[in-house]
């Protein structure tokens, strides 16, 4: 029951977070009509996710510290297990068109962090698009509970614990405190101050902004 509650409102086909993305697909597209003939460096992402989009770019490098991509990946796409934060010195070198990042910047861990990763956007390509969750949207988008970000550390923990429809139960409070500190929503301000040339736009959700994009068009 928990799990197709939350693939009702998230992870689903038809699910409000599947529109959701869908949409945001279209706004990706008029910010970069030539996609299909960039190189682009996917920071975080998924093979999957460019598998399932109605476009791809001509060459196509994921670097990943979590996930493991898929083997036999198809002509023009690479991936690497990397942390955004701490590139491989070689990828500064090479000739990517564009930087796509999606829902990742809020878990890199800390201010400085955050600053490290934007610095590596900023240097990797002319272009960029970087989303994440909007920190004032009502319901916080991991747990898919109202408020759940601006309370203290201990309820978020206890809530992490007992929510119905969070994505994986921690296993006891330690990994209960870990998840909800793995998490740090953005804003506005920051956004704009961690990406100072870019055009920071407000996807929306029923009249509010659901999550921030850092768009920068070269």
């Amino acid at each position: 029951m928990k799990q197709t509650l939350r693939s009702r409102f998230v992870e689903g086909p038809d699910s409000l977070g599947a529109k959701a993305r869908r949409r945001r697909w279209e706004m990706f597209r008029q910010a970069f009509p030539g996609l299909e003939s960039m190189s682009v460096i996917d920071l975080g992402g998924t093979y999957e996710f460019w598998d399932r989009a109605p476009a791809r770019p001509a060459r196509l490098h994921i670097v990943n510290l979590l996930e493991k991509q898929p083997d036999g990946l198809p002509d023009g796409v690479t991936a690497e297990t990397g942390d955004a934060c701490d590139l491989r010195e070689d990828l500064l070198g090479r000739d990517f068109d564009l930087v796509v990042s999606n829902s990742v910047i809020e878990h890199v861990g800390g201010i400085a962090q955050r600053e490290r990763f934007a610095r590596a956007v900023r240097n990797l390509a002319p272009r960029h698009w970087v989303q994440t969750p909007y920190r004032y949207f009502p319901v916080e988008p991991h747990w898919v509970c109202p408020g759940f970000q601006f309370l203290p550390l201990s309820a978020r923990a206890r809530l992490a614990e007992r929510w119905p429809l969070v994505k994986v139960k921690p296993e006891g409070r330690e990994a209960a405190i870990a998840d909800a500190l793995g998490v740090e929503l953005l804003g506005r301000t920051e956004m704009g101050f961690l990406f100072p040339e870019s055009d920071i736009l407000g996807e929306r959700f029923a009249g509010l902004v659901k999550s921030l994009i850092a768009v920068k068009r070269g």
